[in-house]
């Protein structure tokens, strides 16, 4: 017998470039309160079986920090404590700009949190003098000796207080690799982790829209390039952006979406890949 010659066929149906996000803004705002939830009834019941007293959360003023402390703060009105039990704690440092702290204390103040100011530059220029690394060398040793004093002070800072460090980090940082080893990817209860960057997005900006009272300082977040802050500034503006690194999160979380959901290969993801983004990217 004989086959038909094999043609190779456009693809018709619709790809959703951002498969985590619902499309429908009904079923979008059903489910980021249904996250929510279960974030902070997962740390609820964390908090509760340790027996913390506090919770301490480095607080940067960027996204994933952002929704760490909603999740605690939520965790808290849970279990009936006091807001106050929860520790954000900034620590400014070489790359800090004036935009995040701002908006971390503003956070904060508005969640009705304690707030702890850690200046960390000293520490951290004396630690390079001590290994002898050059202050204006801005290699992965610049950026890491900050990040693993910054996990130095929170560690410390909950066996001080009797609680659990938070972690901030989100499922797409993990996936790439994207946190400093025994620096932020460390904490005692990581409650993004199965979070990937294009929903933490939209889930920060469903609380905007729940609670005028903070609502502001969480546009002007969701507003701020994605960046770790370890390079110095530029004219007071951040220097550092993430996707200009490591690429752009709505393609990382696409391909995530259909390795680790659908279990499709690279080759047939690559084919709806260039469906889903055509005329955006080569």
């Amino acid at each position: 017998f004989t086959l038909p010659r094999l043609e190779k066929k456009t693809l018709e149906r619709f790809v959703d470039p951002a498969p985590f996000v619902p499309g429908d803004a009904r079923e979008r705002e059903k489910r980021c309160e249904d996250i929510l939830n279960i974030q902070a009834h997962g740390l609820a019941k964390r908090l509760k079986h340790v027996r913390a007293s506090s919770a301490v959360i480095g607080l940067s003023g960027g996204l994933d920090s952002t929704l760490a402390l909603l999740v605690t703060v939520r965790a808290f009105d849970l279990l009936g404590l006091d807001r106050k039990g929860v520790l954000a704690v900034t620590m400014p440092c070489f790359g800090t700009t004036r935009r995040t702290r701002g908006n971390a204390e503003k956070l904060a103040e508005g969640c009705g949190v304690t707030l702890k100011t850690v200046e960390i530059a000293a520490a951290v220029t004396q630690h390079f003098a001590d290994i002898g690394q050059p202050m204006d060398r801005y290699d992965v040793t610049f950026e890491n000796g900050q990040a693993r004093e910054r996990t130095q002070v929170l560690m410390d800072l909950a066996n001080m207080t009797g609680g659990l460090v938070i972690g901030t980090g989100d499922l797409s940082e993990s996936a790439l690799g994207w946190a400093t080893y025994n620096g932020d990817h460390m904490s005692m209860y990581a409650v993004n982790v199965s979070i990937p960057k294009t929903l933490v997005r939209y889930l920060v900006d469903y609380a905007a829209t729940r609670d005028e009272t903070i609502a502001a300082v969480l546009r002007d977040i969701l507003a701020t390039p994605v960046s770790p802050e370890l390079l110095p500034p530029k004219d007071g503006e951040i220097a550092q952006k993430t996707e200009s690194v490591v690429g752009p999160y709505e393609l990382h979380d696409f391909f995530l979406y259909h390795l680790v959901r659908r279990g499709s290969a690279p080759e047939q993801i690559y084919e709806i890949a260039r469906v889903a983004f055509a005329g955006r990217y080569d």
